[in-house]
């Protein structure tokens, strides 16, 4: 992994984007070290770090209490988008689906915007309903202009050190990161750029 990727993650380097990415996850690291369970050899569930999550937003007024679904524009598998109302900017809503942990999918938000600044994250709270508890995250809103082509998309990212693995799949040794899910939707193509707005993201 990259020294600065590292000390981002570690926290060795502090960041102003996305610094309350940074501050849950370290939150969430010393809410396992102080649980005891580790010391016991106990697994420490999603549903562990979600009370901690809870206990964090409520002391922190980080609750996001109602989501315009008149603004709703799409969802994937583990997310749903809207719209903000400068049209510049969506939010989003994760329930980390892809990740076997909280701490991994704040790691995942990291990586992103270690890696494509231009769509980088903010996050801006938590938000709960009767089936699930999700992160709120606000993104720029990239316009495609046209269709992405995943051929190019693949030469792009071995020029850029990463290998293909399978599918829309990719590796980086050198940054020990997996990136994967990089389908035509969620590499989106505004007059021959790409964007890079969504992904699964992984530590090798």
């Amino acid at each position: 992994m990259s020294y600065e990727l590292r000390n981002i993650i570690t926290g060795v380097i502090e960041i102003a984007e996305g610094n309350l990415i940074q501050t849950i996850l370290f939150f969430l690291r010393a809410s396992k070290r102080t649980s005891g369970k580790i010391e016991k050899s106990e697994l420490i569930s999603k549903e562990d770090e979600i009370a901690y999550l809870v206990n964090y937003a409520n002391a922190n007024d980080l609750w996001y209490e109602s989501l315009d679904e008149n603004t709703y524009i799409g969802e994937g598998a583990e997310q749903k988008v809207y719209l903000n109302d400068d049209g510049k900017s969506v939010v989003k809503i994760n329930d980390a689906i892809f990740y076997s942990s909280w701490e991994e999918y704040f790691i995942s938000l990291l990586a992103h915007n270690f890696l494509f600044p231009t769509t980088s994250y903010q996050l801006l709270g938590f938000y709960r309903d009767t089936n699930a508890f999700y992160a709120v995250v606000q993104q720029p809103f990239i316009e495609s202009t046209e269709a992405t082509d995943l051929d190019l998309v693949r030469l792009f990212l071995e020029k850029n050190g990463f290998q293909h693995k399978r599918n829309n799949d990719y590796f980086n040794i050198a940054l020990g990161i997996i990136l994967e899910d990089l389908h035509d939707e969620n590499v989106l193509t505004n007059k021959g750029v790409f964007f890079f707005i969504d992904s699964a993201i992984y530590l090798m």
